[in-house]
């Protein structure tokens, strides 16, 4: 069997910034940067399925900065609705090790994902794999850990080109959570904005040191860093930690319709292949 296993080491800045002003930066990169060959216009779907301990171990380990500190999560590219035990899913370790962030992922079917994870089953894998397969059953039967909160939001990905290839740029909009219903496929779940609707995530991802000039647009158009999890906003936003302070109710804001300009070909739903792609960094 091929080994489905991905791996990759980054540094993550990131801001908080109004949607008409993430707008504006996204189409000054534009002139230096290439849109994402898998995002389409209007962005694609990111959901992601959480897990923790019974006390929020990982959740408190962010709040607290620990410099060493990991995340477990089923992750989704694309639209959940009609999203089966085949669809295509992502089981990861998120990690931050000081300054670094390092993912390490594997790619199942979604039934086989909820098998390791919520039935606790080791399932088939190459070797290249076992010990990633491992370290996930291990965490989760020695931490006790359980599905916890369910993320999602509209991500647009821009990529460097040249001598910046290891840069990437990402916009998430309309960011969203639950702290129930955590099959991917259940039909109107009810989601909370996390995150004020007209504000945006944006977050450039560098391999090693961030070009001049994009630091240069940062301080020009007057961003801040600022320290945000959209896991941490879905636990505080639904009183599960007592930092809550922030929640709309998603119907509230429905989506609007992204308008193509000749240049941008309306949105086709992706294959299942193509979507997995869509987050591939």
């Amino acid at each position: 069997m091929a080994s489905r296993l991905h791996a990759f080491n980054r540094f993550e800045l990131k801001y908080l910034v109004p949607v008409e002003q993430a707008t504006e930066i996204r189409d000054e990169l534009a002139e230096r940067m290439d849109r994402d060959a898998h995002s389409p216009v209007g962005g694609y779907g990111v959901w992601s399925l959480y897990y923790d301990t019974a006390q929020l171990r990982f959740y408190w380990e962010k709040i607290e900065g620990l410099k060493f500190r990991r995340k477990l999560r089923i992750r989704h590219y694309g639209n959940p609705d009609g999203v089966t035990d085949e669809s295509p899913v992502c089981v990861e370790i998120k990690q931050r090790v000081n300054r670094v962030t390092q993912k390490r992922r594997i790619t199942l079917p979604y039934g086989i994902a909820r098998r390791l994870c919520d039935g606790r089953e080791m399932v088939e894998h190459s070797p290249k794999e076992s010990a990633f397969i491992q370290e996930v059953l291990e965490l989760i039967v020695r931490l006790d850990l359980r599905p916890t909160a369910i993320t999602g939001y509209q991500r647009e990905a821009l990529v460097g080109r040249d001598a910046d290839t290891g840069l990437r740029v990402t916009f998430d909009r309309r960011v969203r959570g639950r702290d129930r219903d955590f099959h991917f496929g259940i039909p109107n779940p009810e989601n909370r904005f996390t995150i004020p609707p007209h504000m945006s995530v944006m977050e450039i991802k560098v391999n090693e040191r961030t070009p001049h000039w994009i630091t240069d647009l940062a301080a020009r158009r007057n961003l801040n860093l600022v320290r945000v999890s959209k896991y941490v906003q879905s636990i505080e936003a639904f009183g599960l930690a007592p930092r809550s302070v922030f929640h709309v109710h998603e119907a509230d804001y429905p989506p609007a319709t992204p308008t193509p300009t000749p240049q941008q070909p309306q949105y086709q739903r992706p294959a299942p292949g193509a979507s997995m792609k869509a987050g591939a960094q």
